[in-house]
């Protein structure tokens, strides 16, 4: 029984996990000056400022054009810092940080995100 109710657990922690996420669009800049993990957000994510300081955790789901093999199945950690409302995506990463989840070349990706805690 014992095994039945962890293997329970596990999948509702699983499921919980997955329900969380957030579908997005994001692209990448190349000029700051502060960190490469930083990160400003369209209007669709900033709800006010109220995402201002937090960290979030995305990855890249599906390629939005027709270069391959796109997505790297990593995630990267962010810190919303700014806002940048008109904004067609709903994130802007650092290059470096694009980099992580996918080829820099695909330009604009989907990803999926959610609040990291």
């Amino acid at each position: 029984m014992e095994n039945h109710s962890l293997f329970f657990v596990s999948m509702v922690t699983c499921l919980v996990s997955f329900a969380s996420t957030t579908s997005g669009i994001a692209t990448f800049y190349t000029k700051y000056d502060q960190g490469k993990m930083i990160v400003p957000v369209a209007n669709a994510l900033w709800d006010n400022g109220i995402v201002c300081g937090k960290m979030f955790t995305m990855t890249c789901t599906i390629p939005r054009n027709p270069i391959p093999h796109q997505c790297t199945g990593k995630s990267v950690t962010i810190k919303i810092v700014d806002h940048c409302p008109g904004r067609p995506s709903t994130i802007d990463l650092s290059r470096e940080a694009f980099a992580i989840i996918t080829n820099p070349v695909a330009s604009i990706i989907n990803v999926d995100y959610k609040e990291y805690a």
